[in-house]
């Protein structure tokens, strides 16, 4: 199987050989059944799977759907978080991360402290992952500046920045429409853009945990218009707050017919709301077993999107471990840096070289392939010295 993946996964999944977990399970074989001769899975389907009792076979079910189009193969990437700012116009009530100008905690990088957070590891790293508050005062100029000199000392590093409700406020900071805001900003070096921000795609569900952000519709035409001026983008699931399972599945089937219109998300990002330092005390909170199942129930849904993340520094290396057999082919990179999941109760370690993070990957089964940001450029991994066995974490599944 070619490192980029089988197009014709569908014909590879009806070859593939059923486990016990899904033959002995109508609902399983159902979506199975519709997803060789349909190519889809229906809503009131991802509504069953997430209330079927068995998970051993929603999981297996997916990751007969990963393997059909990728094998064993998960790949990663070498890359470095730097947040701009934590000062935002907004208060989210599940955001952590957030400070008010005058906050003795609050930060706002200049160019020089930014490009000094990417200099210590610019020739190991090929991303820098840029997110940040609503500033009151930058408009796109300022990032526009930021991104011209990152790309004149780091011409070969990819930047991947700028949430959709970041693009709104940039636009409208700077009386532009999107699409002028994103043309500036690409031609001033910015490449991709990540998929934060989603949330849960359904308003009221936003109007009790982020008031005041874009709205569903508006997430998508963010991303639809940068998918238009040829800009690819990831997608995210925030979930464990005060959503239902319908709201779930709405969320997943709105990224699925926006896909299928705009053909650019490369990969979906699904990660549990972390409670710490929030003010959303009314949140259900996810389970290991909830986790896993969202992720492979991503797997199965999003058929049009390439990619499913298992986000380690949200849910961990164990569980990120266990979700490459769930699902998952992707799991986020050597990261180096990062603060909004930690500021949340992340307590991920951010010291992980390339060697643990492909060891961590082979620890599932899996085989580690180095890819770059937009899934174009693989190549396989060979540790030279693993740090974790081959055995799978001991999770418990309740």
């Amino acid at each position: 199987m070619p490192l980029s993946g089988n197009e014709e996964w569908r014909s590879k999944l009806a070859k593939l050989p059923v486990p016990l977990a899904v033959s002995s399970d109508p609902l399983s074989m159902a979506c199975l059944k519709s997803l060789i001769e349909e190519g889809r899975v229906s809503r009131e389907q991802g509504i069953s799977l997430f209330e079927n009792p068995s998970l051993s076979s929603v999981s297996s079910l997916a990751d007969m759907v990963k393997k059909s189009r990728y094998g064993n193969n998960v790949f990663f990437n070498e890359n470095l978080h730097v947040n701009t700012t934590n000062v935002c116009v907004l208060a989210c009530r599940f955001c952590a991360f957030r400070k008010g100008p005058r906050h003795p905690e609050a930060y706002s990088l200049d160019i020089d402290e930014y490009l000094d957070r990417i200099r210590p590891l610019s020739e190991s790293i090929d991303e820098v992952h840029t997110v940040g508050g609503l500033h009151p005062k930058w408009d796109v100029n300022d990032y526009c500046t930021l991104f011209s000199a990152t790309k004149e000392e780091f011409p070969n590093i990819h930047i991947k920045a700028l949430t959709a409700v970041e693009i709104k406020h940039l636009s409208k900071t700077s009386s532009l429409s999107v699409e002028e805001t994103l043309s500036k900003l690409s031609e001033a070096g910015l490449d991709s853009l990540p998929g934060g921000g989603a949330e849960i795609l359904v308003d009221h569900v936003r109007d009790r945990i982020c008031m005041g952000k874009e709205s569903s519709q508006e997430y998508l035409d963010i991303h639809s218009i940068a998918h238009k001026i040829g800009m690819s983008t990831n997608c995210t699931m925030l979930f464990g707050t005060v959503e239902s399972i319908e709201d779930r599945v709405t969320h997943l089937i709105r990224l699925r017919e926006q896909q299928d219109a705009s053909k650019g998300f490369q990969c979906f990002v699904p990660y549990p709301f972390l409670p710490d330092k929030t003010r959303l005390p009314e949140a259900q909170l996810a389970t290991g077993s909830e986790i896993i199942r969202v992720i492979s129930i991503s797997r199965i849904l999003l058929d049009n999107i390439p990619h499913i993340k298992a986000y380690r520094m949200n849910i961990g290396d164990k569980l990120s471990s266990l979700a490459l057999t769930c699902g998952a082919d992707d799991i986020d990179g050597t990261v180096g840096h990062e603060e909004i999941m930690h500021v949340a109760g992340s307590s991920t370690r951010l010291d992980t070289s390339t060697d643990q993070l492909a060891a961590l990957v082979k620890s599932s089964g899996s085989i580690p392939v180095k890819r770059n940001s937009n899934y174009s450029v693989f190549e396989k991994y060979t540790t030279s010295n693993p740090s974790y066995s081959r055995v799978l974490p001991q999770i418990g599944m309740t």
